[in-house]
């Protein structure tokens, strides 16, 4: 506990140093980084009432009354959590299980000077 508090002793904050630019920086990196957040924390939040806001629209313009009385009712989360895991295994099952087998087979080919090493090494000598 001493030696914390003795390198909080030893930090030296320097304000002069900060000039109105990098400030202003500061500000407004800030800023924009929690008025982001808030945006996607109020669309997030209202996502389900825009759903179901046009959901009735849909409802409404095709005359079915039964289902505007259902789509009010909310879904539990169980049954949120059903649905999201039958769509995961069946995304799962669209694609082929391949055996993995690699076959290596040595193949002799003639020298060509395109394929040799040597010649991409310069030799300078002065």
């Amino acid at each position: 506990m001493q030696a914390f508090h003795f390198l909080i002793l030893q930090v030296n904050l320097d304000f002069s140093a900060i000039n109105a630019d990098a400030f202003s920086v500061a500000v407004v990196g800030y800023s924009v980084v929690f008025l982001s957040l808030l945006t996607l924390y109020l669309v997030f939040k209202n996502l389900p009432r825009f759903f179901q806001f046009t959901l009735r629209r849909r409802h409404k313009k095709q005359g079915n009354e039964q289902a505007i009385k259902e789509s009010e009712k909310e879904i539990s989360g169980e049954v949120n959590a059903a649905i999201g895991m039958a769509l995961y295994l069946y995304f799962n099952e669209l694609h082929d299980t391949e055996k993995t087998i690699l076959t290596m087979k040595k193949v002799s080919k003639r020298y060509s000077p395109w394929n040799s090493k040597i010649y991409n090494v310069l030799n300078v000598r002065s």
